[in-house]
């Protein structure tokens, strides 16, 4: 499956046939959309790779490969055994944080750091292949913080880089300690480095040696309406190092931009001997203050070189229009770099059966069942399933942004109903009867542009979600709701909407599921 930009923002290339853009100027469409935070890239000949975060969900990391930079695959994920991503506390914007992917001596290598089992230090991987298999992780005692960085030097000594959380021996703040990378042993006690410019959460550190500098790359201001990019340099990979005279050197705080809440960049060099940036960037609509809800999604820029310094070149690459659609019938193994599971793991719950997935769950109908979901990706779009639910269970299909904030349409003996959860509140929305005997049943949602958006004492949310059912060819709708509720302007965190299923009360046959994305709206 090819994952693009489906956007119609800042159209720089001709129409298709059917309306759709063919380019969007990389400014304003992702390169991947939905929820893939965080980016950090490396090059391997012509070839890159990418992965993000992925915090409390599990399989984690994915991971992408490109050879043009605009169009990314997906390869797999970093992380697929629990052995290298304990469960922890599974909490919200929990699990898996910033990281660094790079390669060095003919191995790719990924620092990472776990938040839901956190105290033990980051976590250190390695691989032959960008796809797998992973090693297990050794564990980097010592450095409690988040957002690693690993590089190596012309003499092969390797720096780990990252906010420290102490106190302690473990300094707080922008720190740097020489690494043994086999073992996971700091050589050096963790020393600070440049501090950033005096904004908030100076974070997500990235250290790079080019034209005899060493250039030191900091996430500042936080990853809200005043993300930032500052940028420092030295002689020496160890420091001092001397700020930008004009920093931040990006940020679209205060602007109209349609991208906001831009930051956390990770630098490539490539193949033609330029260089470019990957960044994470939000997309908010409808009324004030703008409600993003697919996530923080990876973009890319340009990079020039002025006077020593990086400059963002944000229009230089232009992003091809894609079709995130699919359709699984569960025929064969579980995709499983499509779906994922908050908090625990697929195979503890769902199992292949003939007619497609089987899905079992707790005894009690709860907000907190196990979760076969997916990356939502697109700003309209709809999602069908076929289920076949055992007598006395309760099968759902959810739209979520965490357990205290989802959206969705359940299917138990013989009824239907639309339900939502939004912080304490909890609200059946709409309810009606199916037939058992009537044919198969589909649970549908879908997202649309929210109607009169933007008017007084109309829907002033990003988009309508609609909760609805289709069997025997008729197709009813229970509810249709405002979207803001699933935004992460009201939820919270650090993740984007996905839509899944779950069981109570029994066990459930998933036949098949549909996403059908459609031209997104800025």
């Amino acid at each position: 499956m090819r994952y693009s930009a489906t956007d119609g923002a800042a159209v720089v290339g001709s129409e298709v046939g059917t309306g759709q853009p063919r380019t969007s100027s990389g400014a304003a469409a992702p390169v991947i959309p939905g929820f893939f935070p965080d980016p950090t890239i490396c090059r391997v000949g012509g070839d890159y790779f990418l992965a993000t975060s992925s915090f409390e969900y599990f399989p984690g990391a994915p991971i992408f490969h490109s050879r043009d930079l605009v169009t990314w695959d997906q390869i797999g994920n970093i992380l697929t055994r629990r052995s290298q991503f304990a469960a922890g506390d599974g909490r919200a914007s929990g699990g898996i944080f910033g990281s660094t992917l790079r390669h060095h001596n003919n191995k790719f290598w990924f620092v990472t750091t776990n938040m839901s089992d956190f105290g033990g230090g980051h976590l250190l991987m390695h691989a032959e292949s960008a796809a797998g298999p992973w090693s297990d992780p050794v564990q980097i005692t010592g450095t409690l913080g988040i957002d690693p960085d690993i590089t190596w030097d012309n003499a092969d000594n390797c720096y780990l880089t990252w906010v420290g959380f102490g106190p302690g021996e473990n300094e707080s703040g922008i720190v740097q300690a020489l690494l043994d990378p086999q073992t996971g042993r700091l050589l050096e006690r963790p020393r600070k480095l440049w501090q950033g410019t005096g904004l908030a959460y100076p974070e997500g550190p990235h250290l790079y040696e080019a034209g005899g500098w060493w250039y030191l790359v900091l996430a500042e201001g936080g990853t809200e309406r005043g993300h930032a990019v500052s940028v420092s340099r030295s002689k020496a990979a160890g420091g001092p190092f001397e700020p930008h005279p004009d920093n931040p050197v990006f940020s679209h705080r205060s602007t109209a931009a349609t991208v906001q809440n831009v930051g956390h960049a990770d630098l490539v060099e490539t193949v033609d001997g330029a260089w470019a940036a990957v960044y994470l960037g939000v997309r908010p609509r409808g009324s004030v203050p703008g409600y993003h809800v697919l996530g923080r999604e990876t973009f890319v820029s340009g990079i020039v070189w002025e006077q020593g310094w990086p400059r963002f070149d944000e229009d230089r690459y232009q992003v091809p229009a894609g079709d995130t659609s699919f359709s699984d019938d569960f025929s064969g193994d579980l995709p499983h770099m499509r779906w994922i599971a908050p908090g625990t793991d697929l195979a503890s719950f769902t199992a292949k059966r003939a007619a497609g997935v089987h899905i079992t769950g707790g005894g009690t109908v709860t907000a907190t069942s196990p979760l076969m979901a997916t990356r939502v990706r697109d700003f309209e779009w709809s999602g069908r399933a076929t289920v076949h639910p055992s007598p006395g269970a309760v099968v759902r299909l959810v739209l979520r942004v965490d357990d205290s904030h989802w959206f969705a349409v359940e299917a138990g003996w013989r009824r239907v109903r639309a339900v939502a959860r939004i912080g304490p509140l909890h609200q059946e929305m709409g309810i009606a009867e199916w037939d058992p005997s009537a044919g198969p049943l589909q649970l549908e949602i879908s997202c649309n542009d929210a109607p009169c958006a933007g008017q007084p004492g109309k829907n002033t949310g990003p988009d309508e979600v609609s909760l609805g059912f289709r069997q025997g060819g008729r197709s009813s709708t229970l509810a249709r709701l405002d979207g803001r509720y699933l935004s992460s302007e009201v939820a919270g965190g650090f993740t984007g909407r996905v839509i899944g299923l779950s069981v109570t009360g029994g066990s459930a046959v998933i036949e098949q599921f549909d996403y059908t994305a459609r031209r997104s709206m800025l």
